[in-house]
């Protein structure tokens, strides 16, 4: 059975096999996807000049042609965020979070916090007008550049521009103090530097060994992991405690559940924090 859609076509063999590489090099589960994936990518390929799925497929296995991985890792991965996204957390991390992290590291004075899985940037550059603002003159004393890493380069390039729609719900003084009119897109706002430049971005894969230098306080990894599988989140959640101080942070979305784990306990809606002895690591722990 094939499926029509702008006339391309996507052969069940074909389908299965783009399903299995997705998932196997970037842990994405589009198995149930298959409008999405002819939707999403039949105008690209189109427009790159192939008549059928098969062609582009054929090519995409064979030349590994770093262009056409980013051409459906763009398409098929979700990148709709905004600022401020599931306040509440926000508000956690104000309140809660950062005292604890400012007593914890008052001699050093470097916070390591991740955004994995950043998306356009709305999510990291919220952390940092959040740090900004609860450090406020002191805020120079201190090392609190965020980490932000996505799979897209698209995605990366959009972030690192920082231009955006005026944000929704964002408070007016914040508006005035860490946005600028946009020289470049009339009725957008772009990042003012020093917000911007406490946002390190890096395109990362999350399937990836996390290998970075300092262990974690707090990650953010929100609307992600609905795109895995089950043993696919558990690793990356493995992954995660090893990568992250005692008693770090997690926060996922609301529509997410970090399920039966000894690694984190829950301390807020979709807040986790690091147990610090669970009693075993699951099998196949892949620790780094």
């Amino acid at each position: 059975m094939d499926m029509m859609f702008h006339g391309l076509t996507i052969t069940d063999s074909d389908f299965q096999r783009l399903v299995q590489f997705i998932h196997a090099n970037y842990g994405i589960d589009l198995s149930k996807k298959r409008q999405l994936i002819t939707s999403r990518l039949s105008h690209a390929l189109k427009e790159e000049g192939y008549q059928d799925f098969s062609s582009f497929l054929q090519h995409l296995f064979t030349a590994k042609d770093p262009k056409d991985l980013e051409l459906v890792l763009n398409k098929l991965t979700t990148n709709y965020t905004y600022f401020l996204r599931e306040k509440d957390h926000f508000t956690f991390f104000q309140n809660t979070v950062l005292p604890e992290l400012e007593q914890r590291h008052r001699r050093d004075k470097v916070l390591s916090i991740w955004s994995a899985g950043c998306s356009s940037g709305e999510e990291p550059y919220t952390l940092s007008i959040y740090l900004k603002e609860y450090f406020g003159p002191q805020a120079s004393q201190w090392d609190t550049r965020i980490l932000a890493t996505d799979i897209s380069q698209q995605a990366m390039a959009k972030a690192k521009a920082a231009v955006y729609q005026p944000p929704a719900d964002m408070p007016d003084a914040w508006l005035r103090r860490y946005f600028l009119p946009s020289r470049t897109h009339p009725g957008e706002y772009t990042v003012t530097p020093a917000i911007r430049d406490n946002v390190i971005f890096r395109t990362f894969n999350l399937m990836d060994p996390i290998q970075f230098k300092l262990k974690f306080d707090v990650i953010f990894c929100r609307n992600v992991m609905i795109y895995f599988d089950q043993s696919t989140r558990d690793a990356l959640i493995r992954r995660f405690y090893n990568a992250m101080a005692p008693n770090a942070y997690l926060f996922i979305s609301h529509s997410e559940s970090l399920g039966q784990t000894p690694l984190f306990r829950m301390v807020a809606p979709a807040v986790y924090r690091k147990n610090s002895a669970p009693t075993r690591l699951s099998k196949g722990s892949d620790a780094t």
